[in-house]
């Protein structure tokens, strides 16, 4: 029973499909007194919702330009988690943007309690949207959308909260999240199916983002120990971006094969190295370093940079080579030539939106599981055996081709082989 749900452990499965079956009770009960305000159509004033990390907000963005293509005309206000306001902020496509900490997903970071995002939400009732379009899988933003008062409310069903919907869209495991969610907007905006095909959206660095970035490279970054980088070296044209934190253990490879791959590409190549990630992945950058010989000039703006600067850094690269993280959906914005490393996530659900990009993942017969949120236990806190069969030696092969692609030709190696 429930099967519908895609929820993996069965006691949360019929919890939750079980609270379906009494919102839809509820909702039929209530419908004869709600006095649902008819909605303008095309709609006039729309509410996007993506609360989630800064990736999912970068695979929803071919599903926001839909929206603004097809009714250009509208208001489009998206809300977003705080710490992706400043990614938001560039969407050319939305009018208003508004941030909203959901605790579930802010990983221990300060958030308001359910009852206070519910008062949000009702806060939002005078604007008087005509759709509400819900870009998460999730029961509780589905009921933050209910309060809304938007008289249209389209989402997927299958973590529960359908009754809730107007618009209710089945949700696809097997393809991408990009194209699900073009999907949705296909069923919430009334086009033929399969008329929306993905697109790779461009993301408008500003000036002054660029001029931080340009001074970080010219300048060897903040915090960076003077034997890395001694202003006394020739300039190196390349600069190749790692990014060693996963943002969760089972994604994470191993920093020292980050560390050895640096080494390795400095040897062939003349280039810099500069380490991207937050100021908790310093402790792995320094278990990277530790493997680069001291000649070899980094950058290390770890913790240094807002999303922005970092985007504008990630235009620099020559490559730029992570996990499956928010940084490497962000250097597919920014049309940056990418190596993404792929352990547990299934890079046709998750994979960057870069028609370039070069993925490594390995062949294991687990994999891949896409037990992200709550992996086997042998993988909870040691390297997971899909990023363990990876190794230095095809990460270097895909960032080679990389370079080659970029050049037309194979690129130079310091004794003069292709």
């Amino acid at each position: 029973m429930f099967e519908k749900l895609q929820i993996s452990d069965r006691r949360e499965r019929w919890a939750v499909g079980l609270g379906d079956a009494g919102l839809a009770v509820a909702m039929a009960a209530l419908r004869p007194f709600g006095g649902q305000r008819p909605a303008a159509h095309p709609p006039r004033r729309i509410l996007l919702l993506r609360l989630e990390r800064i990736g999912d907000l970068l695979m929803a963005r071919p599903a926001i330009a839909a929206v603004r293509r097809l009714v250009p005309d509208a208001t489009i206000d998206l809300v977003v988690g705080s710490w992706n306001e400043p990614i938001a902020r560039l969407l050319e496509e939305v009018d208003r943007v508004e941030t909203l900490d959901a605790r579930w997903l802010a990983r221990g970071a300060p958030a308001p309690g359910f009852a206070s995002l519910l008062a949000r939400a009702r806060a939002w009732r005078p604007t008087r949207y005509d759709l509400a379009i819900n870009f998460e899988g999730d029961i509780r933003s589905h009921l933050l959308m209910a309060c809304s008062g938007a008289s249209s409310r389209a989402g997927f069903d299958m973590a529960g909260g359908g009754p809730l919907l107007t618009c209710r869209v089945p949700y696809d495991p097997t393809r991408h999240v990009a194209d699900n969610l073009l999907r949705l907007v296909e069923h919430a905006l009334d086009v033929p199916r399969g008329s929306l095909q993905r697109t790779e959206e461009r993301l408008k660095v500003p000036p002054e983002a660029r001029a931080r970035a340009e001074s970080l490279l010219a300048g060897g970054g903040q915090g960076v120990p003077g034997p890395r980088r001694t202003g006394a070296e020739p300039e190196r044209p390349l600069s190749i971006g790692i990014q060693v934190g996963g943002g969760r253990v089972v994604k994470q490879w191993d920093p020292a094969r980050f560390g050895v791959l640096a080494a390795r590409l400095a040897e062939r190549y003349p280039v810099q190295i500069v380490f991207t990630g937050s100021a908790d992945d310093r402790r792995l950058v320094a278990a990277a370093l530790a493997h680069v010989p001291t000649h070899v000039p980094v950058v290390d703006v770890c913790g240094q940079v807002d999303l922005p600067t970092l985007a504008a850094l990630l235009e620099r690269f020559a490559v730029f080579i992570t996990g499956d993280t928010g940084p490497m959906h962000l250097a597919a914005a920014v049309a940056t030539p990418l190596v993404a490393i792929f352990g547990p996530s299934d890079p046709r659900r998750w994979g960057p939106l870069s028609s370039t990009a070069r993925i490594v993942r390995s062949d294991v017969a687990c994999g891949p599981c896409n037990q992200i949120r709550r992996p086997p236990a042998r993988c909870s806190d040691a390297l997971a055996d899909c990023l363990a069969a990876i190794d230095v030696d095809q990460v270097l092969e895909a960032v080679e081709q990389q370079l080659a692609a970029r050049t037309g030709a194979a690129v130079e190696t310091p004794d003069g082989r292709g």
